[in-house]
C-alpha cells in the first residue's frame, strides 16, 4: 500500500486528488495537509467526502510528513515545495509538486515570470517534467516530479507530434486556450466571484502568461531548437475544463488531415488518455470532465496554408490531480490507470 501525504489538501486540486486517491486500490492519504483548517475535520471544509474521510486536517509540516509517506503531493501556490524540500526529505520520500517551482530548466526564467526567488535551485536539473506521455521513462526512477498544469498540458500535447515530426512551423504557433474558474484556485479573489465571472468572458495576461516559457520549453525539446509561441488564456464562466484552439502554418501545403492523423497515431496511439477525435469532430470540454482524458482533434484550413489544432480536458483532473496520480502510479510501478479509470461525467 502506497501512504500519500497531501500538502493543500482544502485547494480544489487537493480536493480532487482525495476523489482519485480514495478509489486507488493500492493508495491510503495518510496526511492531509492544510495551512488554513488545522484541527478541522476534512469532512467539514469538504461535506462531499462526509462518511467517506473522517481524518482530521493537519499542518503543512513536511518534515514530520515524510516519516509517515511514500509520497507527499503539493498541490499548493508556486514557491511553497521549494521552500520545504531538502535532500533529507528526499532520501525518504518522494514528491510531486502540482506547483511550477520546478517545471523550468532555467531558474532566471522562473524568477522572470514568477517573480518570485527560487529556493531550491540545485533541484531543478534533476526533477522530470511530469507529462507522462511524453516522459515516461524518465519519471520512473525519479524522486521529484514537476507536475504540468492545465494549460501547459493541454497546449503541449495538442501540438507535440506535429512539432517533432516537422509538419508544423513552431514559431508560427498562436494558441488561444480558454479555462474554467477553478483553475484559477479556492482563494478568495474578488475577479472571481461569482457576479466578476457570470455572463462575461476575459482574456488576462496577453502576451505575458507566467505558463507561456513552459510551453515553448518543452515544444523547444520537441522542435529540437528554441521556438517561441504566442499564448493567451481566457476565463470563461464554467466551473471545469480547459479547451485550447492553435493555430499554425504547415511546412508542406499538401499534407491532408490523414497525414496529420498518422503523426498523432505514431506519438500516441497507444496512449489510455489521449483520445484522438475522428476527422470533422471538434472536442468539447463536457465530453471530458471528470475524467483524465485529453481529446484532441484538428482540421487543416487549405484556404491558408494552416492547421487548426483543437484540445479539451478536465484542468482539475488530467490538467492536475489526475495527472499527479498518473506520476505516482509510473513511480511505484502500478498500472498508469490505476484510480483513473473514471468515464467523463454527463450532463
Amino acid at each position: 500500500m502506497i501512504k500519500v501525504g497531501i500538502i493543500g489538501s482544502t485547494g480544489y486540486a487537493g480536493a480532487e486528488l482525495v476523489r482519485l486517491l480514495l478509489g486507488h486500490k493500492n493508495a491510503e492519504i495518510v496526511w492531509y495537509g492544510s495551512r488554513s483548517y488545522i484541527d478541522q475535520k476534512y469532512a467539514d471544509v469538504y461535506r462531499n467526502y462526509f462518511k467517506l474521510v473522517e481524518n482530521i486536517c493537519r499542518a503543512e509540516d513536511m518534515d514530520a510528513l515524510a516519516e509517515e509517506a511514500d509520497v507527499i503531493f503539493t498541490a499548493t501556490p508556486q514557491g511553497l515545495c521549494a521552500s520545504l524540500v531538502n535532500e533529507e526529505i528526499l532520501s525518504k520520500v518522494k514528491i510531486i509538486d502540482l506547483s511550477a517551482d520546478f517545471r523550468l530548466k532555467d531558474v532566471a526564467v522562473y524568477e522572470e515570470w514568477y517573480k518570485l526567488e527560487h529556493k531550491a535551485p540545485q533541484y531543478i536539473e534533476e526533477a522530470v517534467y511530469g507529462l507522462c506521455e511524453i516522459n515516461r521513462e524518465k519519471i520512473r526512477p525519479a524522486r521529484l516530479i514537476a507536475n504540468p498544469g492545465c494549460y501547459t498540458t493541454t497546449s503541449i500535447l495538442s501540438a507535440y507530434p506535429l512539432v517533432k515530426e516537422g509538419l508544423i512551423d513552431p514559431d508560427t504557433l498562436i494558441i488561444d486556450a480558454k479555462s474554467g474558474t477553478t483553475g484559477a484556485g479556492r482563494g478568495l479573489k474578488l475577479q472571481n466571484l461569482y457576479c466578476e465571472v457570470n455572463e462575461s468572458i476575459k482574456a488576462y495576461g496577453v502576451a505575458s502568461h507566467r505558463h507561456t516559457p513552459e510551453i515553448e520549453e518543452q515544444l523547444s525539446y520537441a522542435a529540437g531548437r528554441p521556438v517561441t509561441i504566442s499564448f493567451t488564456p481566457h476565463l470563461v464562466p464554467m466551473n471545469r475544463g480547459i479547451l485550447v484552439t492553435a493555430y499554425a502554418s504547415l511546412t508542406d501545403r499538401s499534407l491532408t488531415w490523414a497525414d496529420l492523423q498518422a503523426a498523432y497515431e505514431r506519438q500516441y496511439g497507444g496512449e489510455k488518455f489521449i483520445r484522438l477525435l475522428d476527422e470533422g469532430v471538434c472536442p468539447e470540454t463536457k465530453w471530458v470532465e471528470g475524467s483524465n482524458f485529453v481529446d484532441i482533434g484538428w482540421k487543416i484550413d487549405k484556404r491558408c496554408g494552416r492547421v487548426i489544432i483543437m484540445a479539451a480536458l478536465d484542468n482539475l483532473v488530467k490538467g492536475a490531480a489526475g495527472q499527479a496520480v498518473q506520476n505516482m502510479n509510473l513511480l511505484f510501478g502500478e498500472p498508469e490507470d490505476e484510480g483513473l479509470r473514471l468515464a467523463p461525467v454527463f450532463p
